[in-house]
Protein backbone atom coordinates (compact mmCIF):
# COMPACT_ATOMS: atom_id res chain seq x y z
CA UNK A 1 0.00 0.00 0.00
CA UNK A 2 1.13 3.76 -0.87
CA UNK A 3 1.81 6.64 1.48
CA UNK A 4 2.07 10.48 0.95
CA UNK A 5 5.83 10.00 0.65
CA UNK A 6 5.96 8.02 -2.28
CA UNK A 7 4.10 10.25 -4.68
CA UNK A 8 5.83 13.46 -6.16
CA UNK A 9 3.99 16.26 -7.98
CA UNK A 10 5.95 19.45 -9.71
CA UNK A 11 5.96 22.59 -6.91
CA UNK A 12 4.33 26.19 -8.66
CA UNK A 13 7.64 27.07 -9.98
CA UNK A 14 7.60 23.81 -12.14
CA UNK A 15 10.87 22.26 -9.87
CA UNK A 16 9.95 18.21 -8.54
CA UNK A 17 8.79 18.21 -5.34
CA UNK A 18 8.96 14.66 -4.48
CA UNK A 19 6.62 14.52 -1.26
CA UNK A 20 9.56 12.15 0.88
CA UNK A 21 10.10 15.93 1.44
CA UNK A 22 7.46 16.17 3.95
CA UNK A 23 8.25 12.80 5.81
CA UNK A 24 8.01 12.95 9.51
CA UNK A 25 5.39 15.83 9.11
CA UNK A 26 1.41 15.95 9.28
CA UNK A 27 0.34 17.14 6.11
CA UNK A 28 -3.18 19.23 4.98
CA UNK A 29 -3.38 18.64 1.44
CA UNK A 30 -5.97 20.39 -0.31
CA UNK A 31 -7.43 21.38 -3.88
CA UNK A 32 -7.43 25.01 -4.67
CA UNK A 33 -8.83 28.02 -6.74
CA UNK A 34 -8.20 31.19 -7.17
CA UNK A 35 -12.32 31.81 -8.84
CA UNK A 36 -14.87 30.19 -5.93
CA UNK A 37 -17.05 31.38 -3.55
CA UNK A 38 -14.49 29.22 -1.42
CA UNK A 39 -10.93 30.77 -2.44
CA UNK A 40 -11.47 32.93 0.88
CA UNK A 41 -10.39 29.93 2.59
CA UNK A 42 -6.83 30.93 2.07
CA UNK A 43 -6.80 32.75 4.74
CA UNK A 44 -7.67 30.03 6.90
CA UNK A 45 -5.16 27.10 5.49
CA UNK A 46 -2.64 30.39 5.82
CA UNK A 47 -3.68 30.77 9.72
CA UNK A 48 -3.66 26.98 10.51
CA UNK A 49 -0.35 27.05 8.71
CA UNK A 50 1.53 29.68 10.61
CA UNK A 51 -0.23 28.11 13.66
CA UNK A 52 1.14 24.81 13.37
CA UNK A 53 3.98 24.48 11.15
CA UNK A 54 6.54 24.46 13.88
CA UNK A 55 4.89 21.85 15.40
CA UNK A 56 5.25 19.38 12.13
CA UNK A 57 2.41 20.55 9.57
CA UNK A 58 2.56 21.31 6.19
CA UNK A 59 -0.18 22.84 4.38
CA UNK A 60 -0.09 21.67 0.94
CA UNK A 61 -2.20 23.45 -1.60
CA UNK A 62 -3.12 21.78 -5.00
CA UNK A 63 -4.58 24.02 -7.77
CA UNK A 64 -6.56 22.46 -10.21
CA UNK A 65 -9.39 23.76 -12.77
CA UNK A 66 -11.56 20.73 -12.77
CA UNK A 67 -14.57 22.57 -11.45
CA UNK A 68 -16.15 25.36 -13.40
CA UNK A 69 -13.18 26.00 -14.33
CA UNK A 70 -12.32 28.50 -11.36
CA UNK A 71 -8.56 28.07 -11.67
CA UNK A 72 -8.26 29.17 -15.43
CA UNK A 73 -4.70 30.87 -14.85
CA UNK A 74 -1.27 30.08 -15.55
CA UNK A 75 1.01 29.25 -12.26
CA UNK A 76 2.77 32.15 -12.50
CA UNK A 77 -0.84 33.58 -12.08
CA UNK A 78 -1.65 31.55 -9.43
CA UNK A 79 1.07 32.46 -7.48
CA UNK A 80 1.17 36.41 -7.80
CA UNK A 81 -3.00 35.79 -6.64
CA UNK A 82 -1.98 33.43 -3.12
CA UNK A 83 1.04 35.74 -2.38
CA UNK A 84 -0.60 39.06 -3.21
CA UNK A 85 -4.19 38.67 -2.13
CA UNK A 86 -3.61 36.25 0.63
CA UNK A 87 0.10 36.57 1.84
CA UNK A 88 0.31 32.55 0.92
CA UNK A 89 3.72 31.02 2.22
CA UNK A 90 2.38 27.37 2.60
CA UNK A 91 4.02 24.69 -0.46
CA UNK A 92 1.96 25.03 -3.62
CA UNK A 93 1.91 22.92 -6.50
CA UNK A 94 1.66 23.48 -10.26
CA UNK A 95 -1.98 22.11 -11.73
CA UNK A 96 -3.54 18.95 -11.58
CA UNK A 97 -6.42 16.72 -12.15
CA UNK A 98 -8.33 15.91 -9.05
CA UNK A 99 -11.07 13.39 -10.43
CA UNK A 100 -11.32 11.28 -13.62
CA UNK A 101 -8.72 9.63 -16.42
CA UNK A 102 -6.13 12.08 -15.82
CA UNK A 103 -6.20 12.29 -11.82
CA UNK A 104 -3.03 13.26 -10.76
CA UNK A 105 -1.73 9.81 -9.33
CA UNK A 106 -2.01 11.36 -5.55
CA UNK A 107 -5.39 11.98 -6.09
CA UNK A 108 -6.21 8.25 -6.92
CA UNK A 109 -4.63 7.38 -3.95
CA UNK A 110 -6.12 9.96 -1.79
CA UNK A 111 -9.78 8.50 -2.95
CA UNK A 112 -9.46 5.56 -5.09
CA UNK A 113 -11.29 2.74 -3.92
CA UNK A 114 -8.65 1.17 -2.09
CA UNK A 115 -8.54 4.34 0.28
CA UNK A 116 -9.33 5.25 3.46
CA UNK A 117 -11.86 7.69 2.47
CA UNK A 118 -13.02 6.57 -0.91
CA UNK A 119 -15.12 9.02 -3.75
CA UNK A 120 -14.23 11.69 -6.09
CA UNK A 121 -13.15 15.64 -4.58
CA UNK A 122 -16.52 17.07 -4.81
CA UNK A 123 -15.46 20.66 -5.08
CA UNK A 124 -12.61 23.06 -5.02
CA UNK A 125 -11.08 22.88 -1.48
CA UNK A 126 -12.02 19.59 -0.53
CA UNK A 127 -8.81 18.48 2.78
CA UNK A 128 -7.53 15.36 3.33
CA UNK A 129 -5.17 15.13 6.47
CA UNK A 130 -2.12 12.79 6.06
CA UNK A 131 -0.48 11.92 9.64
CA UNK A 132 3.35 11.93 10.06
CA UNK A 133 3.21 8.16 9.23
CA UNK A 134 2.54 9.28 5.62
CA UNK A 135 -0.99 7.44 6.21
CA UNK A 136 -4.27 9.30 5.56
CA UNK A 137 -5.72 10.37 9.06
CA UNK A 138 -8.99 12.34 8.04
CA UNK A 139 -10.80 14.07 4.81
CA UNK A 140 -13.06 17.34 5.07
CA UNK A 141 -15.49 18.68 2.59
CA UNK A 142 -15.32 21.43 0.61
CA UNK A 143 -17.29 23.75 3.12
CA UNK A 144 -15.90 22.71 6.19
CA UNK A 145 -13.47 25.82 6.90
CA UNK A 146 -9.73 25.05 8.27
CA UNK A 147 -10.37 26.62 11.15
CA UNK A 148 -13.41 24.66 11.80
CA UNK A 149 -12.85 22.92 15.57
CA UNK A 150 -13.10 19.35 14.11
CA UNK A 151 -10.41 20.22 11.45
CA UNK A 152 -8.64 22.12 14.26
CA UNK A 153 -8.65 18.88 16.31
CA UNK A 154 -7.48 16.36 14.10
CA UNK A 155 -4.22 18.49 13.16
CA UNK A 156 -3.40 19.02 17.01
CA UNK A 157 -3.71 15.38 16.80
CA UNK A 158 -1.81 14.31 13.68
CA UNK A 159 1.27 16.81 14.99
CA UNK A 160 1.01 15.99 18.50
Amino acid sequence: MSKLHDFSLQDIDGQALPLQHFAGKAVLVVNVASKCGLTPQYTGLESVYRQFKDQGLVVLGVPCNQFAGQEPGSEADIKTFCSTKYDVTFPLTAKVDVNGANAHPLYAWLHGTAAKFPGDVTWNFEKFLIGRDGEVVQRFGPRTTPDAPEVIQAITQAVA
